[in-house]
Protein backbone atom coordinates (compact mmCIF):
# COMPACT_ATOMS: atom_id res chain seq x y z
CA UNK A 1 0.00 0.00 0.00
CA UNK A 2 1.10 3.08 -0.49
CA UNK A 3 2.55 5.35 1.93
CA UNK A 4 1.19 8.86 2.94
CA UNK A 5 1.40 11.91 5.29
CA UNK A 6 -1.75 13.83 6.65
CA UNK A 7 -1.53 16.86 8.22
CA UNK A 8 -4.27 18.22 10.61
CA UNK A 9 -4.05 21.96 12.24
CA UNK A 10 -4.93 23.00 15.77
CA UNK A 11 -5.18 26.11 17.43
CA UNK A 12 -4.44 27.31 21.02
CA UNK A 13 -4.06 30.20 22.88
CA UNK A 14 -1.75 30.35 26.20
CA UNK A 15 0.33 32.83 27.42
CA UNK A 16 4.42 32.40 28.42
CA UNK A 17 7.31 33.84 30.28
CA UNK A 18 10.57 33.04 28.90
CA UNK A 19 13.05 33.08 31.59
CA UNK A 20 15.91 31.14 32.58
CA UNK A 21 16.47 30.59 36.23
CA UNK A 22 20.05 30.47 35.90
CA UNK A 23 20.87 33.63 34.78
CA UNK A 24 20.27 37.20 36.30
CA UNK A 25 16.89 39.08 36.49
CA UNK A 26 19.06 41.73 33.79
CA UNK A 27 20.69 38.90 31.83
CA UNK A 28 17.19 37.48 31.16
CA UNK A 29 15.83 41.09 30.26
CA UNK A 30 18.64 41.64 28.16
CA UNK A 31 17.99 37.99 26.35
CA UNK A 32 14.43 38.10 26.14
CA UNK A 33 12.95 41.65 26.04
CA UNK A 34 9.33 41.42 26.52
CA UNK A 35 9.00 38.00 26.60
CA UNK A 36 10.56 38.18 29.64
CA UNK A 37 7.64 40.32 31.29
CA UNK A 38 7.27 39.06 34.96
CA UNK A 39 3.04 39.45 33.97
CA UNK A 40 3.23 36.79 30.97
CA UNK A 41 2.21 37.63 27.38
CA UNK A 42 0.09 35.46 24.94
CA UNK A 43 0.05 33.89 21.80
CA UNK A 44 -2.48 32.18 19.80
CA UNK A 45 -0.43 29.20 18.77
CA UNK A 46 -1.45 27.03 15.38
CA UNK A 47 0.13 23.50 15.51
CA UNK A 48 0.34 21.06 12.47
CA UNK A 49 0.49 18.03 12.95
CA UNK A 50 1.51 15.52 10.34
CA UNK A 51 1.52 11.68 10.77
CA UNK A 52 2.69 9.22 7.80
CA UNK A 53 1.55 5.25 7.16
CA UNK A 54 -0.15 2.92 4.56
CA UNK A 55 -3.08 3.53 3.49
CA UNK A 56 -5.65 1.02 4.98
CA UNK A 57 -7.39 -0.85 2.20
CA UNK A 58 -10.82 -1.21 3.98
CA UNK A 59 -11.07 2.57 5.12
CA UNK A 60 -9.13 4.04 2.43
CA UNK A 61 -7.33 6.83 5.72
CA UNK A 62 -3.85 6.64 7.17
CA UNK A 63 -5.61 7.56 10.11
CA UNK A 64 -8.98 9.34 10.42
CA UNK A 65 -8.53 12.92 10.62
CA UNK A 66 -11.31 12.94 13.53
CA UNK A 67 -9.06 10.78 15.52
CA UNK A 68 -6.61 12.41 15.08
CA UNK A 69 -7.83 15.90 16.08
CA UNK A 70 -9.57 14.12 19.27
CA UNK A 71 -6.15 12.84 20.48
CA UNK A 72 -4.11 15.45 19.98
CA UNK A 73 -6.77 17.52 21.58
CA UNK A 74 -6.61 15.37 24.56
CA UNK A 75 -2.92 14.69 24.89
CA UNK A 76 -2.13 18.78 24.24
CA UNK A 77 -4.47 21.48 23.25
CA UNK A 78 -7.05 20.51 26.73
CA UNK A 79 -3.46 20.63 28.37
CA UNK A 80 -2.21 23.82 27.08
CA UNK A 81 -5.40 25.93 25.87
CA UNK A 82 -5.84 29.37 27.58
CA UNK A 83 -3.29 28.24 30.13
CA UNK A 84 0.11 29.59 31.75
CA UNK A 85 2.43 27.57 29.60
CA UNK A 86 5.00 28.38 32.60
CA UNK A 87 2.84 27.12 35.64
CA UNK A 88 -0.24 24.90 34.47
CA UNK A 89 1.17 22.59 31.97
CA UNK A 90 2.97 19.69 33.85
CA UNK A 91 5.19 18.32 30.73
CA UNK A 92 6.15 22.09 30.07
CA UNK A 93 7.05 22.78 33.91
CA UNK A 94 10.45 22.49 33.97
CA UNK A 95 11.55 24.21 31.05
CA UNK A 96 11.74 27.70 29.22
CA UNK A 97 8.70 27.79 26.58
CA UNK A 98 10.13 28.89 24.09
CA UNK A 99 8.65 28.08 20.70
CA UNK A 100 11.49 25.23 20.23
CA UNK A 101 11.10 23.59 23.53
CA UNK A 102 7.34 23.61 23.32
CA UNK A 103 7.21 21.87 19.52
CA UNK A 104 9.91 19.21 21.52
CA UNK A 105 7.48 18.76 24.57
CA UNK A 106 4.90 18.40 22.31
CA UNK A 107 6.35 15.26 20.25
CA UNK A 108 7.47 13.42 23.09
CA UNK A 109 4.09 13.41 24.58
CA UNK A 110 1.98 13.51 20.97
CA UNK A 111 4.63 10.59 19.60
CA UNK A 112 3.77 7.04 21.68
CA UNK A 113 0.07 8.35 21.19
CA UNK A 114 -0.92 8.46 17.50
CA UNK A 115 0.56 4.72 16.46
CA UNK A 116 0.67 2.57 14.42
CA UNK A 117 1.09 5.45 12.65
CA UNK A 118 4.21 8.11 12.57
CA UNK A 119 4.20 10.95 13.79
CA UNK A 120 6.83 12.78 11.44
CA UNK A 121 6.32 16.89 11.62
CA UNK A 122 5.19 18.47 14.10
CA UNK A 123 5.27 23.02 13.14
CA UNK A 124 4.07 25.07 15.95
CA UNK A 125 3.80 28.70 14.72
CA UNK A 126 3.92 31.26 17.60
CA UNK A 127 2.61 34.07 15.08
CA UNK A 128 1.75 34.50 11.63
CA UNK A 129 5.18 35.64 10.65
CA UNK A 130 7.19 32.94 13.10
CA UNK A 131 7.49 28.99 13.37
CA UNK A 132 9.77 25.96 14.25
CA UNK A 133 9.56 22.76 13.18
CA UNK A 134 10.35 19.35 14.28
CA UNK A 135 11.01 15.68 13.13
CA UNK A 136 11.83 13.86 15.92
CA UNK A 137 15.27 12.92 17.15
Amino acid sequence: MPRVTVTRRLNFNAAHRLHNPALSEQENRELFGLCNSPNWHGHNYRLDVSVAGEVDERTGYVIDLKVLRDLVETHLIDKMDHKNLNVDVDFLRAINPTAENIVVACWRVLEPAVKPAALTKLRLWETDNNYVEYEGE
